[in-house]
């Protein structure tokens, strides 16, 4: 081979593994940006049902259940269990409160978002006036927590309510009536960031989720469909 085609074949190799060299790092920030962006993207299935395929929340029927016998409880009991159906909240939140944090005033539950971090963040839930009276009757002094039980005992609580009314046990648990909490408010018309304030959620689009659940609206439609 002569010099010159020598020369001319190692300039092509070199340009070659440049031009690979650039498309590989181009693929590579493609591809980076894309699991950063499917990372923040909710993914529904696995948010509203479990690997199943069973729902995570409560329907319109099992929520007015467990709320209706939650009020017919005794009053500790009572107190407890609406707080968790009529508020969304944690049920850590929810053990962690004390008197100081009930907001008569505004007819209000201040609770402390508990998934922050270290940040320390409070919210304020409105609740009805029914609530509002039974948890006054209470009467804990100021900075003393409302009810004093351990985690296991408040889930056996919810649990057996909740299994009382029917309940399916996959969804005999407390993280269901946040969910149902959650899916209730959107398919009532509150507007997604009210809830988004209301559950303590950081993004929108974790409030987002909730949106996409089956309801009233979407089973009319199908109805239509049927003929």
């Amino acid at each position: 081979m002569r010099a010159s085609d020598q020369f001319v074949s190692t300039m092509e190799s070199e340009q070659s593994a440049v031009f690979c060299s650039r498309l590989l790092s181009r693929v590579n920030r493609v591809r980076s940006l894309f699991l950063a962006n499917l990372a923040r993207t909710p993914r529904m299935t696995q948010s509203l049902f479990d690997q199943a395929g069973t729902r995570k929340y409560l329907n319109e029927r099992e929520r007015r259940a467990f709320l209706a016998k939650a009020f017919r409880e005794q009053r500790e009991v009572s107190s407890f269990c609406l707080t968790l159906g009529l508020t969304g909240a944690r049920l850590s939140e929810v053990l962690s409160l004390t008197g100081d944090q009930i907001d008569f005033a505004n007819g209000a539950i201040v609770f402390r978002t508990l998934k922050r971090r270290n940040k320390i963040a409070f919210r304020a839930v409105p609740v009805p006036p029914r609530l509002l009276s039974l948890l006054k009757k209470l009467a804990p002094k100021s900075n003393v927590k409302l009810w004093d039980w351990g985690r296991t005992a408040a889930w056996s609580i919810v649990k057996g309510l909740m299994r009382d009314c029917g309940i399916i046990d996959a969804l005999c648990k407390p993280k269901a009536l946040r969910h149902g909490f959650a899916v209730a408010a959107g398919q009532r018309g509150v507007p997604l960031n009210i809830v988004q304030r209301w559950l303590g959620h950081a993004r929108i689009e974790t409030t987002a989720i909730y949106a996409n659940a089956l309801g009233k609206e979407e089973r009319d439609l199908a109805r239509r469909l049927w003929g």
